[in-house]
């Protein structure tokens, strides 16, 4: 679910963004989050801002990587609570169409299906966890920290145990939330939190590196697996083998899977459609 119309997204040109800048260079499409005076602490606005972005990047068949970026020292600090509980202190975009229903970004990443690189040059916390677990990959400088510090503030972080719990076992979710203690990146690499640690000197070409990759890859192909191992868990063991061969039926008979073989053939780089 990406949270607005089909026709909406089609006018996203006429959109100035508030709290987020966008560009598209080739075949990535790059989102930086923009509100470093409060740590990029995302506003329900801002919250809209991020899955329309994200379904202008699903919706464009040239877009075949996202990358997230952040402006300031603080990757992002989670929810804006004040805003989100007194829609009063929640500045509107009068530009962003209304979605559908109420953002959920951890649904919004969920059905992208798309690879997408975190570029995390500062600290996460609390909610900002919701966009570094939407992610396939993290790539994180060394001396960023990972908290969630919710049940210091009373409060637990609910949204954020889904997004967690394809990642990390349930008993170190149970002790990330309960002691609300800070991680380091070394420390989310191991826990699978982060996928590389980059210097901060390198991090900008380890990305570039790593969306290039990404993009000389069949796109159909990357959509389609993505899509199913997102499924698989829903299919009943016994059937998932047959699942999966009826799904890799339907990716040969694709335009890519047609040009990859030809091209391996004549020892060529394949052309992509994505379909």
């Amino acid at each position: 679910m990406l949270f607005f119309k089909e026709e909406d997204v089609e006018n996203f040109d006429t959109v100035q963004f508030l709290y987020i800048k966008t560009s598209l260079k080739g075949n990535v499409f790059e989102i930086r989050l923009n509100r470093p005076e409060k740590r990029n602490a995302f506003t329900p606005t801002m919250a809209n801002e991020i899955a329309f972005a994200l379904a202008y990047a699903k919706s464009q068949i040239e877009v075949r990587c996202i990358i997230l970026k952040a402006e300031g020292p603080v990757f992002c600090a989670g929810a804006d609570l004040n805003a989100f509980h007194d829609k009063s202190a929640d500045q509107k975009n009068q530009t962003l169409p209304e979605p559908i229903e109420e953002v959920r970004l951890g649904d919004t990443f969920a059905y992208l299906h798309k690879p997408c690189i975190a570029q995390v040059e500062g600290s996460v916390f609390a909610g900002g966890f919701l966009i570094i677990c939407g992610c396939t990959f993290v790539i994180s400088v060394p001396d960023a920290n990972f908290s969630l510090p919710e049940v210091k503030r009373g409060i637990w972080p609910m949204q954020v145990m889904a997004s967690l719990l394809d990642i990390i076992p349930k008993r170190k979710i149970l002790e990330m939330s309960i002691t609300g203690k800070s991680y380091s990146a070394e420390e989310a690499l191991y826990l699978g939190l982060v996928t590389q640690i980059a210097e901060k000197e390198v991090i900008e070409k380890e990305v570039n590196n790593l969306a290039d990759l990404i993009c000389s890859n069949a796109p159909y192909a990357i959509k389609a697996g993505m899509e199913t191992l997102q499924n698989l868990s829903e299919i009943d063991e016994d059937k998932r083998h047959s699942y999966l061969k009826s799904q890799l039926e339907n990716l040969l008979k694709s335009e890519d899977a047609k040009e990859g073989t030809a091209a391996f053939k004549e020892k060529r780089n394949a052309i992509w459609k994505g379909k």
